[in-house]
């Protein structure tokens, strides 16, 4: 049996809050790759097939906009996003397209996976206790986000807009240092001298964290799940020490 009661004989795996976008080229001198190496968080070179990546599209002040997985698919790149954002995340990205000919739609033809166990997947980027995820046939299941988003909370690990706002919180803020969401080593992408100085001086003075709703702080609050009983929060570092953490966090906190 397993220590969370929800995981237990799990049988559906898709998750139907998620959409995918295709980047692809119309002319065979784009590079798909290169294009998004100057938006997103990532190096786009590791992306390869059967290692997705954890990114975001960053304000300039380098605040999340968007954070997304981005999967190799031959030539082109898939983005696995919320679907209640997608829309909005191809006009951002056909914005920047400019006149370049790359085509970025929506590919419903693909869905998002996701199981605890899966050993022929690849393991969740950010951490392997999140377990597995893949791409494949968008179905007409009932899905299983619920019981994804109660395991991704119980591990401390926060994503999307109603947690991680929209150009509300710093990229690093949302720990994607510590998730593997950001390259320190690639070149130049919106909001990175922000991110870079801030990596650079090892501060970040406020984290996102998962806590017990009997210890919320609604002045900090992003989001509430009563049913879990636990709370989304934006809280200075000062204010998180002596809170019963993850450990992958509390390492990250301890080190500063």
């Amino acid at each position: 049996m397993s220590a969370n009661p929800y995981l237990n004989a799990m049988t559906e795996t898709r998750l139907n809050d998620r959409a995918l976008i295709r980047l692809a080229a119309t002319d065979e001198a784009e590079d798909i790759r290169q294009f998004l190496q100057g938006l997103v968080t990532q190096d786009t070179a590791a992306v390869q097939a059967g290692a997705p990546q954890w990114s975001a599209l960053l304000s300039a002040q380098g605040k999340v906009l968007f954070d997304f997985f981005l999967w190799s698919d031959g030539d082109a790149l898939l983005i696995d996003c919320e679907r209640d954002q997608a829309d909005a995340l191809v006009k951002r990205l056909k914005l920047y397209r400019l006149r370049r000919k790359i085509a970025i739609d929506r590919d419903d033809s693909i869905g998002a996976h996701w199981a605890l166990t899966a050993e022929d997947r690849p393991l969740d980027p950010r951490l392997p206790a999140l377990g597995h995820r893949w791409l494949g046939d968008p179905g007409e299941s009932p899905g299983i986000e619920e019981d994804y988003r109660k395991h991704r909370l119980s591990l401390g690990v926060t994503e999307g807009a109603a947690e991680l706002g929209s150009d509300k919180t710093l990229w690093l803020e949302c720990n994607a240092a510590e998730l593997n969401g950001v390259s320190f080593a690639k070149g130049c992408y919106v909001g990175q001298e922000n991110t870079a100085r801030m990596n650079y001086r090892q501060k970040v003075n406020r984290r996102m964290i998962v806590v017990p709703i009997a210890l919320a702080d609604e002045k900090r609050q992003r989001i509430a799940y009563p049913a879990y009983a636990l709370s989304v929060e934006h809280r200075r570092v000062e204010d998180i020490r002596g809170l019963e953490l993850p450990d992958w966090l509390a390492t990250a906190i301890g080190d500063q």
